[in-house]
């Protein structure tokens, strides 16, 4: 069991509403301890169920059963209140801010193991095991294009695209019907990037890019 540092800062799911994601996120801080102060802190009314330091080490803040307080002003596959459906899981890194790293091999291998956990408490589907800035794309870039999305597939959590064949002209429907908020396209193009192709961030959208979003619709649909 992950040692527990209690934050103040969730409340309640709403009735009947299932936990059917994961959202991943990066603490975006200068140091862990000053992401824990915050994510504890009553003040700042943010928080998340987990933190993963970069030495691999677990802390509980919040219990699953109750709604932390990560995603914010979030949207994915027609719901918005993500926080209500999610578990929040934090990884130290000083994010774009103050200097963005590599994720460490121990901080992998400890979000495996927790999100495994995860997954076997909860009916989570693949394509909902996503980054704040998936459901965020206009407000967030965490964790970010160096966060290993293909090695946490390989491990059996979220998805990774192979193969397929796309129509650039359609990138716009397609990352719709896949889950984003598509209001702003370009935001949500580069959230995709930086998830699904990280190599393309900053580039225009094209036939590759799109042949990735039609292979994870097909994954979708079998």
């Amino acid at each position: 069991m992950a040692p527990q540092r209690h934050s103040p800062n969730f409340d309640d799911r709403p009735p009947a509403t299932p936990i059917d994601m994961v959202v991943i996120h990066y603490t975006g801080m200068e140091s862990a301890e000053a992401a824990l102060a915050r994510l504890c802190d009553a003040e700042a009314k943010v928080s998340a169920h987990y933190v993963i330091g970069e030495d691999g080490a677990v802390t509980s803040l919040v219990e699953e059963k109750h709604r932390a307080w990560h995603a914010g002003e979030a949207f994915w596959r027609g719901h918005t209140d993500i926080n209500a459906r999610s578990i929040g899981i934090e990884l130290v890194n000083p994010g774009h801010e103050f200097g963005y790293r590599d994720f460490s091999e121990a901080q992998m291998s400890a979000l495996e193991d927790l999100a495994k956990g995860v997954l076997d408490r909860h009916p989570i589907p693949a394509r909902n095991v996503v980054g704040h800035s998936d459901v965020a794309p206009s407000r967030k870039t965490d964790p970010g294009e160096r966060f290993d999305w293909a090695g946490l597939a390989a491990a059996g959590i979220g998805l990774w695209p192979e193969g397929g064949e796309g129509d650039a002209d359609k990138v716009g429907e397609m990352l719709s019907a896949f889950g984003y908020d598509t209001r702003d396209l370009a935001a949500a193009v580069s959230a995709f990037q930086r998830h699904f192709s990280p190599e393309s961030l900053g580039s225009p959208v094209d036939g590759a890019l799109a042949d990735r979003l039609k292979a994870l619709l097909d994954r979708c649909n079998t």
